[in-house]
């Protein structure tokens, strides 16, 4: 009979698996898209980022977890969410991705993707929600969720591997964008028509980089602090 631990890195290592699964699902159907050219692209690769955000809010409500364990994930979001709407006016200029990074650095993969998904979700019902909304939710939570690992491992301790990922999580996430929107509205797809579409949007993936090591050379010290504090004044996971 398994103990308690035992069930419980069962459970981790199940959830580690949907969770990969999840998020390899979504390029990899994306790729197929491209590979068979089919017509309905842009809804089927919708229908699966859903269903790998859904993993993950599923995933995050199966834990049950207190108000003390939902508050810093909430709080991080509503503060990305209104970081975007407060730097509108510059495109690309904003510090939700830094912000991810920092909630998946400090609280772990499954915070920085929640901030991530949340973020875009709330901010959204600003700029107007639509079939890119999804598509933002799941870049934004790859961004924080990627973060999560790195911060594991123990390399986000660098600066420089915390701004260098800082700025490649924004081409990542123009990545994810540009590519929804080349395989799923570009057609007939061509490899000519993806490099026009990816080429026209390299100023402001590259703008959203310079933003995400810009924030995090600014915030990420003195949130990291408070943050760290909070985790353990309160004994968060």
């Amino acid at each position: 009979m398994q103990t308690s631990g035992q069930r419980h890195i069962s459970s981790q290592l199940i959830e580690g698996v949907c969770e990969a699964i999840a998020l390899i699902g979504v390029p990899l159907v994306l790729g197929l898209c491209a590979y068979f050219q089919i017509e309905q692209a842009a809804l089927l690769s919708a229908l699966v980022a859903c269903v790998a955000l859904g993993v993950f809010f599923a995933g995050f409500e199966a834990t049950r977890p207190p108000l003390k364990q939902i508050m810093p994930t909430v709080v991080l979001a509503a503060l990305a969410a209104a970081g975007r709407i407060l730097f509108a006016a510059i495109p690309d200029f904003k510090p939700v991705s830094a912000i991810c990074i920092m909630a998946g650095s400090i609280f772990g993969r499954r915070v920085g993707f929640m901030v991530g998904a949340l973020a875009a979700l709330v901010s959204n019902f600003f700029f107007g929600q639509g079939p890119w909304t999804p598509w933002q939710m799941y870049a934004w939570g790859v961004v924080g969720y990627v973060a999560g690992v790195l911060a594991s491992c123990g390399l986000l301790q660098h600066k420089t591997v915390l701004y260098t990922y800082g700025f490649m999580s924004a081409l990542l996430y123009g990545i994810v964008l540009n590519g929804w929107y080349v395989i799923g509205f570009v057609h007939p797809f061509s490899f000519a028509g993806a490099l026009a579409a990816f080429g026209a949007a390299l100023f402001f993936d590259v703008m959203h980089g310079v933003a995400t090591v810009i924030f995090l050379a600014v915030l990420y010290a003195p949130w990291q602090k408070k943050l760290e504090r909070i985790k353990t004044k309160y004994a968060l996971v």
